[in-house]
């Protein structure tokens, strides 16, 4: 195969590279808004599309095989070297946030917000009852003759909810102390 089959082949690659250097192109421009690891990273992403786009110039230049070959293996090897140190910079990186993150979370316990949940389920399962009831005395109010039946309507699915919310009360309750009595303090 002649050289400049191989350097028309290597041209395409590296026009199709754009997907990943142009983004990179990008991180590295945003400078100080983008962490080191990932500036790094970038710069070993432009460092290996540069000796694509490099050796493909060279293999259209040079008559002798191995200039292009010396040119991507040096690239490779200032590629690799970026992208290890990018590795171990975000590894680093990952480490402080997470050292950063427990230092947060150290000696606080989040505020008991059980006794606010079950009121608020409180209030908007309790809510469909009292429209019923509502609901049932308009219908007193506008048919006088149908009293009985609006009340009874009414009161069927109030009775459920209401057992509804005792049985729940009682489990939610129940659990609760469960979990105090087997870790011998409230989580």
């Amino acid at each position: 195969m002649s050289q400049a089959v191989l350097a028309l082949g290597a041209a395409m690659v590296a026009a199709a590279g754009c997907v990943w250097y142009l983004p990179a192109l990008a991180d590295l421009r945003a400078g100080a808004d983008r962490p080191v690891s990932r500036r790094r990273a970038a710069a070993a992403c432009l460092s290996g599309w540069t000796t694509v786009g490099v050796v493909a110039v060279l293999l259209l230049v040079a008559e002798a095989w191995w200039v292009p070959s010396g040119a991507a293996v040096a690239g490779a090897v200032v590629t690799l070297g970026l992208r290890v140190r990018a590795s171990l910079q975000c590894r680093r990186e990952s480490r402080e946030a997470a050292s950063q993150w427990a230092e947060l979370r150290k000696d606080q316990q989040p505020p008991d917000t059980g006794r606010v949940r079950t009121a608020v389920v409180a209030v908007l399962v309790g809510f469909g009852p009292a429209a019923a009831v509502v609901a049932a005395a308009a219908m007193v109010v506008v048919k006088p003759g149908h009293g009985m039946s609006g009340w009874m309507l009414a009161a069927v699915p109030t009775t459920i909810v209401a057992l509804f919310l005792g049985v729940a009360a009682a489990s939610g309750w129940m659990f609760r102390r469960r979990r105090v009595n087997a870790s011998g303090r409230r989580r």
